[in-house]
């Protein structure tokens, strides 16, 4: 079982920055994959980035690519989004997914879920 906590959401203006961080537990973090994923008020969850467990794998939506830089530093148990360039349209429930192989987050989403953290971008 791996459990995940999502922070660092809030309300930032366009053009502003914020970053999420999502928290796992267990000892075996660096052996999943993990991603980002969002979900607008009235829109389907969407997909946003995926890193694979050793970090040299990244894969974004291109809604987000240029903008957005997923990382994780697996001695703290913890995977980041960086989001830069904000936008109004950014705005989103933000949850964080784990799975064993990357493919899995990118087709169908992760075996676990954060409960989310929400991101206001105001124009």
């Amino acid at each position: 079982q791996v459990q995940l906590v999502e922070s660092g959401g809030g309300l930032v203006q366009a053009g502003g920055s914020l970053r999420l961080s999502c928290a796992a537990s267990g000892r075996t973090f660096s052996t999943y994959a993990m991603g980002w994923f969002r979900q607008a008020p009235g829109k389907e969850r969407e997909f946003v980035a995926v890193l694979s467990g050793s970090g040299g794998f990244t894969y974004y939506a291109d809604s987000v690519k240029g903008r957005f830089t997923i990382s994780r530093d697996n001695a703290k148990n913890t995977v980041y989004l960086q989001m830069n360039s904000l936008k109004p349209e950014d705005t989103a429930v933000y949850s964080c997914v784990a799975a064993r192989f990357y493919n899995t987050i990118v087709v169908r989403g992760g075996d676990y879920w954060g409960q989310g953290t929400q991101v206001t971008v105001s124009s």
